[in-house]
């Protein structure tokens, strides 16, 4: 004789303990189910055969006695390999359909062959055929709220065939249809067990147990009768025999199938979850979409200060070096001299360089006169210090070459020279003896530190300052633009060599600069922008507790929907990744609505003249943030679903 396909030996199953009354409801069956047998179980209610039947679809497991499958040993089997023989040994037809809600009945039917990695052209082939055959091609894209009972048990059938139903366990198949639509359901079991499917059949109604070739009756989780005979055992030639299912098994169980196709599935019932509850959702996105967005504004608006106030400081010539001679009270003890300055104009960490000679003097215009300071500088003076001419034009080349009596002038020179709002250009100083024709003015810039006033200031040609004015071709100091101004140290490095090399190895010169502002002022807006995040991001964390929140509301909710999964064949791992993305999709939409605000305010803010600057790393890192914010919160709500007892999950309300 074959080797059985179901082998049961003395199961028990009891409920209760410790801390609730013990009640033993199946009490030592022992039954064997071959290839092609078609089986009524038959019982009144409260007689076990529904646990019986749950046991023998994997769903559940035995107190004590032994289940073999195949000649395999259940209780040896680990997780995986039960989900592989519900996936794909069984399939399951109950009593309430037990169809996901919010998936179409050919999105129902295709469920065990997605799980079972079946290519989606493939599946979605098989499913429309069986639906046609069952006579529901007009109705593959309805849910089950638009079928019919009738209907609805026969695309759980559909379902049950999907990875090939080698052994239909049907509860109460017609115990929730009318006459006919029971009478149609039967037709088509009958069909099946012609057809070589095995199939096991929970009753309690002996009219519709008369079908099968073989009745077992329960009563009080005994066995009371069977009419097993050798001819009701005899398997068809095309029935799956045991042997093969086994080998099956041994391979099939450590296949982890197509997560590219689960993934999808995933995805595509995480949209219409929070499709179908998008009220809801919106209520819950909106920690996440207020945490993004305040993270991202907060950042930029920080990063917009800071350049702002870089800016400012960089208009002051703070972000330049300054080189000049060493000197003491008694002597001279280093001069920089113009050949100096044109080597250090020759370094290719240098982008601009100009020497500076000047000192207050008196300037007089009229019966008007003032000590300014009054600086020879060559043409680069705009570029370096960021300092443009507002009115007329700086001096070219040609006036620095051939020493022109021309000064550019800053806003206060004109307005204590000329009067506000005046037109100087082409008026005459006086500076010192020596005459200066206005050509320009300079834009306003005002006080850098302390009573100093950048624009109390004359420019002056170098050339003309040294010659007419100071008596000197040596410059004062030299101001130096450094082309990168993040590398100003390595700048420096630089022209101190050259220095070195040039006076032969004596420090007799002193090479400054403001860098290290910058730097401080740098990390003091880095902290403000950091601090101004960090409060931002505890609407995130608000947001992913609501996430949490919702994610445990929607496991309550739809735990029968999980216990559905597992009697189709879905994994632990099945389970946890659907529900995990449910979390991180909620995440991603909240991250990117939220990025859109922000984006939004940042506008309105930029209208409003407030300085906004964003960057791609900080809204990177924000929707980063939301996604692991998902996963983080929603891990806990996921694997509370994927270890669900799958009895338990399929018979909760």
């Amino acid at each position: 004789m074959a080797t059985p396909l179901i082998e049961l030996c003395d199961i028990r199953k009891v409920y209760g303990g410790v801390d609730s009354p013990r009640v033993e409801v199946l009490r030592g069956i022992s039954l064997s189910i071959h290839p092609g047998e078609f089986v009524a179980i038959v019982g009144a209610s409260g007689s076990g055969k529904s646990t019986l039947m749950n046991i023998l679809g994997c769903l559940d497991r035995p107190t004590s006695g032994s289940y073999r499958f195949a000649g395999r040993d259940v209780a040896e089997l680990d997780s995986d390999e039960l989900a592989w023989l519900r996936r794909e040994a069984f399939g399951f037809v109950f009593q309430g359909y037990h169809l996901i809600p919010s998936g179409s009945a050919q999105e129902n039917v295709e469920m065990p062959a997605i799980y079972a990695g079946t290519p989606p052209a493939e599946r979605h082939a098989r499913a429309h055929a069986l639906l046609e055959r069952l006579g529901l091609a007009s109705r593959t894209g309805n849910r089950p709220h638009q079928l019919s009972g009738g209907q609805q048990q026969r695309v759980s059938i559909a379902r049950a065939l999907m990875n090939g139903g080698h052994i239909i366990l049907a509860d109460e198949p017609t115990g929730a249809l009318d006459s006919q639509s029971g009478a149609e359901v039967m037709t088509l079991l009958d069909e099946l067990a012609s057809q070589g499917h095995v199939i096991i059949l929970i009753t309690h109604d002996r009219e519709v147990a008369a079908r099968a070739q073989r009745i077992i009756e329960v009563r009080d989780g005994e066995v009371v009768s069977d009419s097993a005979t050798p001819s009701s055992i005899d398997a068809p030639p095309r029935q799956v025999q045991a042997d093969d299912l086994r080998q099956r098994l041994d391979f099939g169980a450590t296949q982890r199938g197509a997560w590219k196709g689960e993934l999808v599935e995933s995805l595509q019932a995480a949209w219409r979850v929070m499709w179908i509850n998008r009220f809801r959702t919106a209520l819950t996105l909106l920690g996440i979409i207020i945490g993004v967005a305040s993270v991202v504004v907060m950042l930029a608006v920080g990063e917009g200060s800071k350049r702002q106030v870089m800016a400012q400081m960089a208009a002051f010539g703070s972000n330049i070096l300054y080189l000049n001679g060493k000197h003491s009270s008694e002597e001279l003890m280093g001069i920089v001299t113009l050949d100096d300055v044109d080597a250090i104009g020759e370094l290719p960490q240098v982008k601009r360089v100009m020497p500076v000679i000047g000192d207050k003097l008196m300037v007089r215009h009229g019966n008007k006169g003032e000590q300014f300071y009054v600086g020879g500088n060559n043409t680069w003076f705009p570029e370096i210090f960021n300092w443009p001419v507002v009115e007329g034009s700086f001096y070219s080349e040609a006036d620095e070459a051939n020493a022109a009596a021309v000064a550019v002038i800053g806003q206060k020179v004109r307005e204590k020279m000329f009067g506000a709002g005046s037109n100087p250009l082409g008026q005459y100083l006086l500076i010192g003896n020596v005459p200066f024709q206005v050509i320009g003015i300079l834009q306003g810039k005002g006080a850098s530190s302390g009573s100093e006033d950048s624009d109390e200031r004359v420019v002056v040609p170098y050339s003309a300052a040294s010659i007419r004015l100071f008596g000197s071709r040596d410059p004062e100091y030299v101001t130096i633009a450094a082309q990168d101004s993040s590398r100003v140290k390595e700048t420096e490095k630089a022209i101190e060599r050259l220095m070195l090399q040039r006076h032969q190895g004596k420090y007799d010169f002193v090479l400054t600069n403001d860098a290290a502002l910058i730097q401080a002022e740098a990390r003091t807006q880095n902290s403000l922008s950091l601090m101004l995040g960090a409060i931002a991001a505890i609407s995130l964390l608000v947001g992913g507790i609501g996430v949490m929140n919702i994610m445990l509301m929607t496991v309550r909710e739809r735990t029968r929907e999980i216990g559905i999964r597992m009697a189709t064949g879905a994994r632990q791992r099945d389970i946890l990744r659907q529900f995990l993305t449910e979390a991180v999709m909620l995440s991603m939409v909240g991250g990117v609505t939220g990025i859109v605000l922000a984006l939004a305010i940042g506008g309105s803010l930029l209208l409003a003249d407030i300085a906004v600057a964003f960057a791609l790393p900080a809204i990177l890192g924000a929707f980063a943030c939301a996604v692991i914010t998902g996963v983080v919160f929603g891990f806990m709500p996921a694997r509370k679903a994927a270890r669900l007892d799958p009895v338990k999950a399929l018979t909760s309300e």
